[in-house]
Order: structure tokens, then sequence, then C-alpha cells
């Protein structure tokens, strides 16, 4: 099966798991492949919006539901969750809806407000605006900019090899940081 028609096949619903997954990067991609009419743009706004929408609420759920649970335990105690605690308290609203674009904030955030007092309700109607706007924007922008985006990619495309090269040392050192990770982890537990 061609790229092409895998991407037709698959493309939204990777973009949909993408969108919760990676974010900004994958929902980018995604209006440069709807510039290139491999699916339609506003299938492609979609699909992130859902995706985004959908994984905030599961970390939301996660962070009101297991809020006592040691991984969540763990969580809090990141300098990162005490920050978006403190602006959720200055501007519920307004952080609630902004989360999503704030870089180092976008997978914290859901969890601690899981954590606190804000209703349900309240999370859902905010989050599902923000992210219809966030899914607009950034898939906007991948279609706008896909031309320029392009023209780029072709000036700058390494051969084949020197890609391979690339992806394998990223393989080796993700491996090497998830290792050394690991044995410190195992380590501090033991001592």
């Amino acid at each position: 099966m061609s790229l092409e028609a895998l991407i037709a096949r698959y493309g939204l619903l990777a973009l949909f798991a993408g969108a919760g997954i990676e974010g900004e990067t994958v929902v980018i991609a995604g209006g440069l492949l709807a510039h290139k009419g491999l699916f339609p743009l506003p299938g492609a706004m979609a699909a992130a919006a859902a995706g985004s929408f959908l994984a905030d609420q599961i970390f939301f759920a996660l962070g009101r539901y297991f809020r006592d649970r040691p991984w969540v335990r763990r969580v809090r105690q990141r300098a990162l969750f005490e920050r978006a605690l403190g602006l959720l308290e200055r501007y519920p609203i307004g952080f609630i809806f902004a989360f999503r674009f704030l870089y180092g904030l976008r997978t914290i955030s859901p969890v601690a407000i899981g954590t606190t007092k804000v209703s349900a309700r309240l999370f859902v109607l905010v989050n599902l605006v923000s992210a219809m706007v966030w899914g607009v924007v950034f898939t906007g922008i991948g279609y706008l900019f896909g031309h320029g985006f392009e023209k780029l990619i072709e000036r700058y495309v390494p051969d084949r090899h020197a890609i391979l090269i690339v992806a394998l040392s990223g393989v080796a050192l993700a491996t090497l940081a998830g290792g050394w990770h690991w044995w410190r982890t195992r380590k501090s537990r033991d001592a």
C-alpha cells in the first residue's frame, strides 16, 4: 500500500491520535497534508480538536479519580504542577482555556485541574471551546503555510542515508536515556 493510500485511509485517525499524544507538531503536519489535498481541511481541524479534547478529558478524569495514587502524587511534586495550580486559582476559566497553548503545561494541567474542585461540567465546556480553537489555529497554520513548508523541505531534505543515520542515532539516544532513567529510579528506590 502506498504512503498516499495509507494517509488517505488512516490520516484523520492518525491526526486524531497524534493531536492527543503529541500536539502541535502533528496538527500542523495535518494542516500541511490537508494543503496537499490528502484529506479535507475541515476534517483535519475536527480530528485535531477532537483528539486534543478527548486526551485532556482523560487526563482530567485521571487527576480526579486517581488523585491519591502514587503516580498522581509524583506528578503533584513537580514544580509545573504547582505553577498550573497557581494560575488556575488566579484565572480559572482563562487557565482552563489557555493551558493547551502554554508550552510545558499542556499535559500536566488537566491532571492538576482534575485534583481541584473545578466542576467536571465547567472543565468540559471550556475544554471543548479551547480544543476547537486550538485545532483550527494549528491546523490552519499548517494549511496556510503549506506551500512555504514544502519549498523549505524540498530545499533541505537530506539523502536517505543521512535520514537513516539520524533516525538510528535518535533511537539509540532514546534507549540510552530510558535505560539511564530506569537505572537511576531503581537505584533511588533501593537506597
